[in-house]
């Protein structure tokens, strides 16, 4: 029996409860490919699993591997693959049943979109999760076209500097707001506006807005309400916004979770490989030490993502 490395949490609590395990080594089935785990990245679900603050993830569910999104380099293809190669350098959003903390990781090749060359491993790591909820808050359920405004809150974090760039890509104009020591990160994103969120009032700078984009949710959600465009959307990550609300306004309301989409990904990769986008690591950790990128990424609200480096690339 072939074994690996992986993080694994056996019950729920803080950053401690991650540890480094020997278990077994999946194999590719049909439809199938291998990848060599070269890196992963931290998210915002993967410290909410942790702590127990998850509810599709019961205590029956554990032991479990976190993470949901990786690079690596293709190494044994399942039957019927035929659309990737060993040794093709790959990046990927996983599906909620697997992680991508460990060595190595089988999963859908459909799934699978080639790693852009312009990034290295831990970039492209830093990339699926965070991106694919960004396309699809601003694009599938959000609608944003070319010349549309839009508001995006928590434009400095994983998914909010990915929003900024491709609204931005997509020609919208966009504000965004987000800590006074990030402005100049965020505009260097191509945000046309940025709004420091504790010593400026959104409300006093911005209005007639197409889109909210919501990634901080509570108050702030609630207010934004104000800047909102009749018949106008506001799509949010966390908390279903008010269906009066919408009603007044006369406008579209929803929350959502992300969901794998190769095809997508594809979209995402091909601006990446054409230097119109981005990912910003903020910090980049071996996998011994999940437990500090843990805390790195739910105490600090760093600018982009944390890594996990679990190959030497």
């Amino acid at each position: 029996m072939a074994m690996m490395k992986a993080v694994v949490i056996n019950s729920f609590g803080g950053p401690e409860e991650l540890k480094l395990e020997e278990i077994e080594r999946p194999q590719p089935k049909d439809g199938e490919v291998l990848i060599e785990v070269h890196a992963a990245s931290v998210n915002p679900v993967d410290y909410k699993i942790r702590s127990g603050h998850y509810p599709p993830v019961k205590q029956d569910s554990l032991p479990k591997v976190l993470g949901r999104d990786i690079s690596g380099v293709v190494v044994a293809r399942g039957p019927a693959v035929t659309t990737l190669a060993e040794g093709d350098e790959v990046m990927a959003m996983l599906d909620p049943k697997q992680g991508g903390y460990a060595e190595y990781v089988a999963m859908p090749a459909a799934l699978c979109v080639p790693k852009p060359q312009s990034v290295d491993y831990d970039e492209a790591a830093a990339v699926p999760l965070a991106a694919i909820t960004a396309w699809q808050g601003l694009f599938d359920h959000g609608g944003l076209t070319a010349g549309q405004t839009v508001l995006i809150h928590g434009g400095a974090g994983g998914v909010g500097h990915f929003a900024v760039q491709f609204a931005k890509a997509h020609g919208a104009k966009v504000a965004a707001t987000c800590a006074e020591r990030d402005k100049e990160f965020v505009h260097s994103l191509g945000a046309d506006k940025v709004i420091d969120y504790k010593s400026e009032r959104f409300e006093d700078l911005v209005n007639d807005v197409d889109l909210v984009f919501d990634l901080v949710g509570g108050d702030t959600q609630e207010r934004s309400w104000s800047v909102l465009k009749d018949g106008g959307a506001m799509v949010s990550t966390l908390s279903r916004p008010s269906e009066r609300q919408a009603r007044l306004h006369q406008a579209r309301a929803m929350n959502y979770m992300a969901h794998p989409d190769g095809s997508e990904l594809g979209q995402i990769a091909e601006l990446i490989a054409q230097k119109k986008v981005h990912p910003h690591v903020a910090a980049r950790m071996p996998l011994s030490e999940a437990a500090a990128a843990h805390r790195a990424a739910e105490c600090a609200h760093p600018r982009g993502k944390v890594v996990l480096e679990v190959r030497a690339s």
